[in-house]
């Protein structure tokens, strides 16, 4: 992995050092204060490079056009809100998506697999052990926006999110996000409403470097990624670890997110 990580800047493999502990409780003061932490130059540019060389082909042969029209829960109608309400009006989402299935021996799902990695996201996030999702299509994915595409206004599944940025583009393709915007106990219909609608003053706007990692508050923190533009793709890595085994989706939400089931 010392190929793969910039482990002399992100010590994530000896967290029990002092350069570790700190790392750790920085990035714990960052999620806690802002909803997010990025680490810019995590992975290695020589790596970096190796990486979009491998998705790229894989992009363009076997991604699945995820295309469709959603509100920001993913779901056609949330059972305590009504229908009607403008906390659930639609928005378009197009990109590319490779599915972990299809790039098992990829750097990105190395990274995916590295148990001190998955320790360090346990760490920062309190939790006392994370497990890798057991689902062979979204446990790992890689997303690729296209000239015009972009991920619209959503809440995640899992708490946290956690992605590494493998290819930035030349315009747009922008990360806005809107921290603690509900909670388990208050959905905020009207919060969210002002969101969708642009009235919300309270949304950030981050330009990732390629070679970053990001991780957030997803369950929590409305989020999307603007528009790109121009013939650069913005590439992505997600990656999805939850506190119990065994996490899998259901049919259809892998029939809507990749077009097939198994």
């Amino acid at each position: 992995m010392n190929r793969l990580l910039d482990l002399a800047r992100y010590p994530i493999d000896d967290l029990s050092s002092a350069a570790g502990e700190k790392l750790v409780a920085d990035c714990q003061d960052k999620l806690a204060s802002e909803g997010i932490f990025s680490l810019e130059g995590f992975i290695l540019p020589d790596a970096l490079s190796r990486c979009v060389d491998e998705m790229k082909p894989l992009i363009e042969e076997v991604s699945f056009a995820h295309m469709r029209k959603h509100n920001i829960y993913f779901k056609k109608n949330p059972d305590d809100i009504a229908a009607d309400h403008p906390a659930l009006q639609n928005f378009e989402t197009i990109n590319h998506t490779v599915c972990a299935d299809q790039m098992p021996n990829s750097l990105v799902c190395q990274l995916y697999e590295w148990q001190p990695f998955i320790d360090f996201l346990a760490a920062v996030m309190g939790k006392d052990v994370l497990y890798r999702m057991e689902d062979p299509l979204a446990r790992a994915n890689v997303m690729a926006y296209r000239h015009g595409e972009s991920l619209n206004w959503h809440f995640d599944r899992s708490e946290f999110t956690t992605t590494v940025i493998l290819q930035s583009p030349k315009a747009g393709g922008a990360f806005q996000y809107r921290n603690n915007l509900r909670t388990d106990d208050n959905p905020n219909y009207d919060g969210v409403a002002n969101l969708l609608n642009g009235k919300d003053t309270d949304v950030q706007t981050l330009m990732i470097e390629a070679g970053t990692l990001n991780v957030f508050k997803g369950v929590y923190t409305a989020h999307r990624v603007t528009p790109v533009e121009g013939p650069t793709e913005r590439i992505v890595s997600v990656y999805s670890y939850y506190e119990e085994p065994d996490v899998m989706f259901s049919d259809k939400e892998r029939l809507g997110f990749y077009g097939r089931t198994a």
